[in-house]
């Protein structure tokens, strides 16, 4: 079998319609396009939430408007007090938690909130804690140790 002898199966192309090709071809007068109106015109497009003049349901509806920040980072969420389940002294990285099943995957950056308390001393390796979690850590005796960040795939 040689790729000129091919053809496509049967049914699976079809001829364009032909409009404005007179009464007999049943495309013929007014070429599908009805009767008068914005849509029988030529150069006719209509853009997208246009409701023939009424005011559109988006500018309705203030709360709906808005935008998404393309550049926001989501990160995994892990509160002080889910840390307690860590002997005292042993090392918090971002491979510890997702075994621990604190946190679902490395697909995301992990941030260290200050919910909860901290009960006894851990070195923990992440990649963002906030202010309040930082203090509280090292409060009891413990260390922090951001780490850089690299997507992982799961």
């Amino acid at each position: 079998m040689r790729q000129d002898n091919l053809s496509p199966a049967p049914g699976s192309k079809r001829s364009r319609k032909r409009v404005g090709r007179g009464d007999g071809s049943g495309h013929g007068t007014y070429s599908g396009r009805g009767c008068k109106g914005q849509k029988s015109r030529a150069g006719y497009k209509m853009s997208r939430g246009f409701e023939g003049g009424q005011l559109p349901l988006i500018k309705r509806l203030p709360q709906k408007r808005g935008f998404v920040n393309i550049f926001r980072i989501k990160y995994s969420i892990v509160n002080l007090n889910k840390l307690n389940i860590f002997d005292a002294g042993s090392e918090v990285t971002p491979e510890r938690l997702v075994a621990a099943g604190v946190v679902k995957s490395l697909q995301y950056p992990i941030k260290i909130l200050a919910e909860g308390n901290i009960n006894h001393p851990l070195l923990i390796r992440a990649n963002k804690f906030s202010t309040a979690a930082k203090a509280k850590i090292e409060a009891t005796g413990g260390k922090v140790e951001e780490v850089g960040y690299a997507a992982k795939t799961s």
